[in-house]
């Protein structure tokens, strides 16, 4: 089964989920043949152009449903569907930005922007001149023929999102990408890469353990159990949208708020091995 538009009735509009996830479910088997069960059920419908997080436990199965949603794994049952048809079906809608920024070293910053573009087949030129636009528009232009070593860890991984943005894909999923970073570039980056999405009005899916993160960056927080996970809980919060800043969202009464309450759904126990 396909899930399918959904229409507004108030409206009578037609909008559409930009991801639907309806009963998933996902096991592997060990070494001895025993089913080991990641991800118990999972229907969690995420709207187009919304940015919205993945928190919970560490293990609890969150990078799953993360390669489940990209259509790199096969639930063992259920249902994904992107635009309205299911994920098998779809190419190029999803693109990445992970933890590491995975910029070759041997390439210039031109020429790792460019790289998804080279492997869909574009002319030398027109990759170069499509790089070097989004390059320049995001301060990055006089680094274009810099190598990665050159770069600050910040700026690593601003070139790793415009490689991502550069070929236009519909659904952003970032894992985890400002944990390797110092607390204050993380903070500088959240507000950029923030203002950058919703420059582009892309549908975001973050995974990450940073429960501040979440809330400073998210229209909604998806809150998951321990494995076999599911969904406990979702948050509205969208204190981003309301104030147009990750930083200023933190300042907000809410914030702490909903810290609390987040925290206290993941059940996790200090000195309990996740």
């Amino acid at each position: 089964m396909v899930l399918n538009f959904v229409e507004s009735r108030n409206e009578n509009v037609k909008t559409k989920s930009a991801i639907a996830l309806q009963g998933v479910k996902k096991w592997f088997y060990d070494q001895e043949g025993n089913m080991v069960q990641v991800i118990k059920d999972i229907t969690l419908e995420i709207k187009d152009k919304e940015f919205i997080s993945i928190v919970g436990p560490s293990g609890c199965g969150k990078s799953t449903m993360f390669n489940i949603i990209a259509g790199l794994l096969e639930p063992s049952e259920g249902q994904v569907s992107v635009h309205g048809h299911d994920v098998s079906s779809s190419t190029g809608h999803v693109g990445y930005m992970m933890q590491k920024d995975l910029l070759f070293p041997w390439r210039t910053v031109i020429e790792n922007v460019s790289l998804g573009l080279e492997v869909k087949g574009r002319s030398r030129k027109e990759r170069e001149e499509l790089a070097l636009e989004y390059l320049a528009k995001y301060g990055l232009a006089d680094f274009a023929h810099a190598y990665p070593a050159t770069l600050s860890g910040g700026m690593k991984q601003r070139v790793a999102l415009i490689r991502t943005l550069v070929i236009n894909p519909d659904i952003i999923l970032l894992d985890e990408p400002f944990s390797a970073l110092d607390y204050q570039t993380r903070l500088v980056l959240e507000e950029e890469i923030l203002t950058i999405l919703r420059d582009y009005d892309k549908t975001v899916v973050l995974i990450t353990h940073d429960i501040g993160e979440a809330i400073a960056m998210s229209d909604r927080v998806a809150v998951m159990s321990q494995r076999p996970t599911f969904v406990k809980k979702v948050y509205d919060v969208g204190l981003a949208q309301e104030y147009g800043s990750a930083m200023k969202a933190r300042t907000d009464p809410r914030y702490n708020s909903y810290f609390d309450q987040i925290w206290a759904d993941l059940d996790i126990q200090i000195g309990r091995e996740s």
